[in-house]
């Protein structure tokens, strides 16, 4: 009797129903109302009961014997140029046969747009390469509505073919009958198949329409690009495992107020993960900028007081950024800090380095930093912009034209080194500015015509952006350029 009831509450056990996060696919064995993992308040739903346990595999006989590494054929694995020259910086040379590339973004950013011109190169043959057959599937508009995006933009093709559906079996007889050189799915979010419970978009019909989408690339060896949808946070939606499953996640990042977009590899097996490629995006389309410095300078050559041009390093690639800060009086018991493409943790710090060590009094006035052209400065190599900039609004006096400033900010003050300052300080001479403030003791060649003022400390540094201190510090390099 006891055994029989022991059964029954190991039965019952295993037929609990299982609650699972829709966001990030955490799972629970009782309903929350928070997420565990992610932390979203109404995202964990009854998906079914729990695995029963562990189980077993029958071994299938091989189809191919394993191979010495040394006769594989690699000619397989060559990346083939989109015909989108910044596509193709950050995945590494191009589409490599079979890989899946998940590219996610915010409603309106460009996703769309660009995947439709790569599709649109893929099938008219680009770079002297033979045109070849592009099946793309919409799951979120209306064939006649990326027909008319596609007149828009030119990419009109005869070898471009459309579909608009939802269905994952339909979407895979699509891809047996055509049979094409490339598949654009948009998006993943929005295709479901009838073999799994759930709504399109949950984390069981995500999982299996990636699952399938991607063994039939691998068997065909078909590049797939996957669009994907992000959730409030900027992270992609759906389980974690459909990062980890596809073969390059891109993230496409931009201001919808602004023309500019960015592209970032966060995961890349076939190429460098630190490359960025610049975007323009127009009612024309979608166009890569190989040099896009000028867009995040407005006063270039001029000096306007409040104002600090520095180079950050968006991957390998060096841009010229333009810090702007406004100081006024508040007359509030707490004074603003507001920030644009600054992090406001970093303010705070450097208004306090600034308080401390350099004798600029600002706790009764309110203080505002923003970028210029909606890029966002992550990296510490724009303190000292940023400190200049609040020095020169504060007095009211424009630092020097053509001067730039790179360095880290301690909070004893002291300025630190920066990697790759060769590289920015290049990217400065090449765009016309003559006078570089950074950190002592960083032992660069500086470029011809250029002026590297060297400073220790952020007094020092504020001295001589101002254009006083000690010239014996300053080096310039006025042999020709390699």
């Amino acid at each position: 009797m006891s055994t029989t009831t022991s059964a029954r509450s190991r039965a019952s056990k295993s037929a609990r129903p299982a609650f699972r996060c829709s966001e990030c696919g955490w799972t629970t064995s009782k309903w929350v109302g928070r997420c565990g993992e992610c932390q979203t308040w109404g995202s964990v739903a009854e998906e079914g009961p729990a695995s029963a346990g562990p189980r077993t595999t029958a071994v299938h006989p091989v189809r191919s014997t394993a191979r010495p590494i040394g006769e594989i054929d690699v000619d397989s694995a060559r990346a083939a140029p989109t015909g989108v020259a910044e596509l193709d910086r950050v995945l590494g040379g191009g589409l490599v046969p079979g890989a899946v590339v998940l590219l996610a973004g915010e409603p309106g950013v460009g996703k769309s747009t660009l995947l439709l011109s790569v599709a649109s190169n893929a099938a008219r043959g680009v770079d002297g390469s033979e045109p070849r057959t592009v099946l793309y599937v919409t799951g979120e508009e209306s064939a006649g509505q990326v027909r008319l995006r596609a007149e828009r933009i030119g990419a009109v093709a005869p070898s471009l073919l459309l579909a608009a559906e939802t269905d994952l079996a339909t979407v895979l007889g699509h891809l047996e009958a055509a049979d094409p050189a490339l598949l654009v799915v948009d998006s993943v979010q929005t295709i479901s198949s009838a073999e799994v419970d759930g709504a399109p978009g949950g984390v069981s019909q995500v999982r299996e329409v990636a699952g399938a989408l991607i063994a039939a690339a691998k068997e065909r060896q078909v590049p797939v690009l996957l669009v994907g949808h992000v959730t409030k946070d900027g992270t992609v939606a759906g389980p974690r495992t459909l990062e980890h499953l596809v073969d390059v996640v891109c993230q496409f990042e931009g201001d919808r107020h602004s023309r500019l977009r960015m592209v970032r590899a966060i995961k890349n097996r076939f190429g460098p993960t630190d490359e960025v490629g610049c975007f323009d995006l127009s009612e024309a389309g979608i166009v890569g900028l190989s040099d896009p410095s000028g867009l995040f300078l407005s006063h270039l050559g001029a000096g306007v007081p409040g104002t600090c041009v520095t180079v950050t390093l968006e991957g390998r690639r060096p841009l010229a950024l333009e810090i702007q800060s406004l100081v006024a009086p508040s007359p509030l018991a707490n004074p603003r800090r507001a920030t644009s493409g600054v992090e406001s943790q970093r303010l705070a710090m450097i208004l306090a380095v600034l308080h401390r060590h350099a004798g600029l009094r600002l706790a009764d006035t309110d203080v505002y930093a923003s970028t210029i052209g909606g890029a966002r400065v992550t990296e510490p190599a724009a303190d000292l912009a940023t400190a200049l900039a609040i020095v020169s609004a504060r007095t009211g006096e424009a630092l020097p034209a053509g001067t730039i400033a790179v360095g880290e900010v301690g909070l004893a003050g002291d300025l630190r080194p920066v990697t790759g300052l060769e590289r920015r300080l290049t990217e400065a001479a090449r765009l016309g500015f003559t006078r570089a403030v950074v950190p002592a003791g960083t032992s660069v060649t500086a470029p011809r015509g250029l002026r590297v003022a060297e400073a220790r400390h952020i007094a020092e540094a504020v001295e001589l952006a101002s254009g006083g201190g000690d010239p014996a510090r300053n080096r310039v390099q006025d042999a020709p350029a390699p």
